[in-house]
């Protein structure tokens, strides 16, 4: 029998979620997200779920790009990064790219490359994000520079947000207001803003693309709201071992948990070298064959344990759900100190995935 730690990716979830950002923004083109193996749930099953659904797909670099292709998705491929040496231009015109232009280094290549067609790219503007892109006054002049390249078939303006997660805070409005003294000058370019937050919380940002990303995969990226997301990935593994232990015995490495009463162990087979955070605390919740119950004692690589006094019925093969449905993924990040899209990012390939369609 197969180690039992699994990831079911319902992939009809993660469709729905997407109808959802394309009812939210419903003048908007939709630009999936699907970088880093679409947040952990596999790019390619995810892009051939999408692809009569969306109008393009954003990955990070040319390996995710030439995965999709090589798997036969057709649709718009945009590199979020761009290009990181002018090498890449070839491959880029071969695989018919869009490209994300940040810096000037990537606006010469273009004008020195030697492509097949001319290729479409994203503006990068620095709004306030700090990280890529050009500053606003900046922007006019890269368009006639590129224009004059007669290498480029279409330009469009793209920008970051930088806690569009917090409704509270002024930053979007401030990026906002930045980026509309440049549209009075580009009010003929199309725009894209909106990354998740942004498409659930900031209809101002919406513009011509929308760029969802982990609210595909129904983790919600704004605390206290309730936006009708469905979970897309449920991690799952089975008890495969029990044990009893006395008051103050302690479990596992470190002495991490020590006991206050007789207790009842079911030893689970997941662990940090499968991608489940190794400082998950004591009484993180989980549920058992449908049951609350907890982690007790430090995650090691390979195994956990969790806490079976009060289950009777729970035993050897029980199911253990660590996020899901029935456990949100944001609780159990807030528990860990870190955010959704790092805890089904960081899943390693020795999870099973497995797709509902």
């Amino acid at each position: 029998m197969a180690r039992p730690a699994r990831a079911r990716i319902d992939l009809d979830a993660i469709r729905h979620n997407a109808r959802l950002a394309q009812t939210l923004a419903p003048d908007s083109q939709l630009m999936a997200i699907v970088k880093g193996n679409a947040y952990g749930h596999g790019a390619v099953p995810v892009a051939r779920a999408l692809a009569d659904q969306v109008d393009g797909f954003g990955v990070a670099c040319i390996e995710e790009a030439r995965e999709l292709r090589d798997a036969g998705i057709h649709n718009r491929l945009l590199l979020l990064e761009g290009f990181f040496t002018a090498d890449e231009l070839d491959e880029i015109d071969r695989l018919r790219l869009d490209v994300t232009v940040h810096s000037d280094y990537q606006c010469h290549a273009i004008e020195q490359a030697n492509l097949s067609e001319p290729i479409a790219v994203w503006l990068k503007v620095n709004t306030g994000m700090n990280r890529l892109g050009f500053a606003p006054e900046d922007i006019p002049g890269l368009i006639q520079r590129l224009d004059r390249s007669r290498l480029v078939s279409e330009r469009i303006l793209i920008t970051h947000l930088a806690q569009a997660d917090n409704p509270g805070a002024s930053t979007t409005k401030d990026q906002l207001a930045r980026l509309e003294k440049l549209m009075d000058q580009c009010s003929n370019l199309p725009l894209s803003i909106a990354n998740s937050p942004g498409v659930l919380g900031w209809p101002a940002t919406h513009a011509n693309w929308i760029r969802p990303g982990m609210m595909l995969f129904g983790a919600n990226p704004i605390a206290d709201t309730q936006p009708g997301l469905k979970a897309a990935m449920t991690l799952e593994s089975a008890v495969i071992a029990e044990r009893r232990i006395e008051p103050g015995d302690t479990l596992g490495y470190g002495d991490h948990y020590r006991a206050n009463r007789p207790m009842r162990i079911g030893v689970v087979a997941l662990g940090y070298a499968d991608g489940f955070p190794r400082h998950a605390p004591n009484g993180l919740p989980v549920q058992i064959d449908g049951h609350d119950s907890v982690l007790v004692g430090r995650v090691s690589m390979d195994m956990l344990t969790v806490d079976l006094t009060d289950l009777p019925d729970a035993r050897v093969g029980s199911r253990v759900e660590f996020w899901g449905s029935n456990v949100p993924i944001e609780t159990i990040a807030l528990e860990c100190g870190t955010i959704p899209y790092e805890l089904v990012s960081q899943i390693t390939a020795r999870v099973t995935r497995t797709y509902s369609y």
